[in-house]
C-alpha cells in the first residue's frame, strides 16, 4: 500500500450543497477502490495563479490516503470526467522521508479538523467598571513648575546691509 495526497480544485460557482455532494462524490470514488481515507483537509476558496475556464478562485480540497497503485487509474480517470473539477494535483509518496513527512500532514490536518469540531472554550467577560472622570484642578492651586534659568544671551551680532555701489553719474 502506498502513501498518497490528492488535491483538487472545484469550481467556485457551485453553491455548499452541490460541492459537498462533489466531494463526497470524490471521496467515495477513493474509498470503493479499496483505498483508506487518513485525513481530509478543506481549504476553502482561495485565489488561483491564472484563470481556468474563466474562473478566477477556486475551492481547495486535500485528502490524504493510503492505497494500491491500481486503484489510481479508475480515481484519475473520474477526476477527469468530473466538469466541475478545475485541477487535481494526485502525489505518491514512496521514500521513508516522504513518508515520515506525509505523516506529519496528516497529523496536522487530523488536529485541525478536532480542533473546529471541538467547541471553542467560554471566556468570561469581566462586567464593565463605571469610569470616574478626570476634574482638572484650577490653575490657582496647580503647583508652579520652576522654571531652569536661562544662559545669558550674548546681543546679536548685527551684520551691515549690504550697501549698494555709488552709482556713477553719466556725465
Amino acid at each position: 500500500m502506498k502513501h498518497y495526497e490528492l488535491l483538487f480544485v472545484v469550481k467556485p460557482t457551485l453553491t455548499e450543497e452541490e460541492m459537498m455532494a462533489k466531494f463526497d462524490f470524490i471521496k467515495g470514488v477513493v474509498e470503493t477502490n479499496d483505498c483508506e481515507i487518513k485525513a481530509v483537509k478543506d481549504m476553502g476558496i482561495r485565489k488561483l495563479a491564472y484563470e481556468i475556464e474563466k474562473h478566477e478562485r477556486g475551492h481547495y480540497f486535500v485528502l490524504y490516503y493510503v492505497g494500491p497503485t491500481s486503484a489510481m487509474e479508475e480515481i484519475l480517470r473520474n477526476l477527469r470526467l468530473t466538469e466541475e473539477i478545475l485541477r487535481f494535483l494526485n502525489l505518491k509518496f514512496e521514500k521513508k522521508k516522504e513518508i515520515a513527512q506525509w505523516e506529519k500532514l496528516v497529523k496536522a490536518a487530523s488536529v485541525k479538523k478536532e480542533e473546529k469540531a471541538a467547541p471553542a472554550p467560554k471566556v468570561e467577560v469581566a462586567p464593565k467598571v463605571e469610569e470616574t472622570p478626570v476634574t482638572e484642578t484650577p490653575k490657582s492651586e496647580e503647583t508652579p513648575v520652576e522654571e531652569a534659568p536661562k544662559a545669558q544671551e550674548a546681543p546679536a551680532e548685527e551684520t551691515p546691509a549690504k550697501e549698494e555701489a555709488p552709482k556713477k553719474d553719466a556725465e
